[in-house]
C-alpha cells in the first residue's frame, strides 16, 4: 500500500506544504466549476475564476508557462463568459445553449491556430522546447483555448474539446509529478461525458417544445 501512495504522491515530499494545499483547493473549486457547468449554473464562473487565479499563480511557481497561460485565458474567458450567460436575448429568456454555428466552426479553427502560433513563439523565446511534455502542452492549450471559447458562448460541442483534452492532461500532468491535478482531469473527463448528455438532452428538449 506504501509502494503505491509513494508512487502516486512521493513527488510532493518536496514540495512547500502551502504550495500543495493551493493545489488541494484549486482543484476542489475546479471540479466544483465544472459540475454547475454541467448543470448550466452560472456559478461555473465564480468557481472557475477561484480555481484558475490559484492554478496561475502555481504554475509560475512550477515555470509551466503553457499551463500558466491557460489558466490565465481561463480567467479572462470566465469573465466574458460570465457576461454572455447572463446576457438576456429578448425581455424574459438568457443566451440559451446551441449548437456550433458554421461561422464560429471557423473562429475556432482560427483561435486553435493562433494559440498553436502564439505558445510556439512563448516556448521559442523562453528556450521551452527541452522535451515532448512542451509539444503535448502546445496542443492541449489549443484544444483547451478553443473549448473555454465555446462553453463562453453556451455552445454544446464545448464538451466535446474538454473531453479530448481532459484525456490527455490526466497522464501528462501525472508525468509532470501533480498528482492531485491528473486526478481532477480525471473527474473532468467524467463530468464532461455527462456534461455533453445533459446539455444535448436540455437543447432537444427546447428545440422539441419551440
Amino acid at each position: 500500500m506504501s509502494q503505491i501512495f509513494d508512487f502516486l504522491f512521493g513527488q510532493y515530499a518536496t514540495y512547500p506544504t502551502h504550495q500543495i494545499w493551493l493545489e488541494i483547493i484549486a482543484v476542489l473549486f475546479g471540479g466544483l466549476s465544472v459540475w454547475f457547468s454541467k448543470r448550466n449554473s452560472i456559478l461555473v464562473y465564480p468557481t472557475g475564476i477561484i480555481s484558475t487565479l490559484i492554478f496561475v499563480y502555481l504554475c509560475l511557481q512550477w515555470d509551466l508557462l503553457g499551463d500558466m497561460m491557460i489558466n490565465g485565458y481561463y480567467f479572462a474567458m470566465s469573465i466574458y463568459g460570465w457576461y454572455i450567460w447572463t446576457r438576456k436575448v429578448d425581455e424574459t429568456h438568457f443566451t440559451p445553449i446551441t449548437r456550433t454555428t458554421k461561422k464560429e466552426k471557423q473562429y475556432s479553427v482560427y483561435i486553435g491556430i493562433a494559440t498553436l502560433i502564439f505558445v510556439y513563439i512563448v516556448y521559442q523565446s523562453f528556450d521551452k522546447w527541452t522535451s515532448w511534455v512542451a509539444y503535448a502542452d502546445t496542443i492541449t492549450t489549443a484544444i483547451f483555448f478553443v473549448g473555454m471559447w465555446l462553453m463562453a458562448r453556451r455552445k454544446l460541442e464545448n464538451w466535446i474539446f474538454w473531453i479530448i483534452g481532459d484525456l490527455i492532461s490526466v497522464p501528462l500532468y501525472f508525468y509532470k509529478g501533480y498528482t492531485f491535478t491528473s486526478l481532477q482531469y480525471l473527474i473532468f473527463t467524467i463530468i464532461a461525458i455527462y456534461g455533453y448528455l445533459a446539455w444535448k438532452k436540455h437543447l432537444d428538449n427546447s428545440l422539441a417544445t419551440a
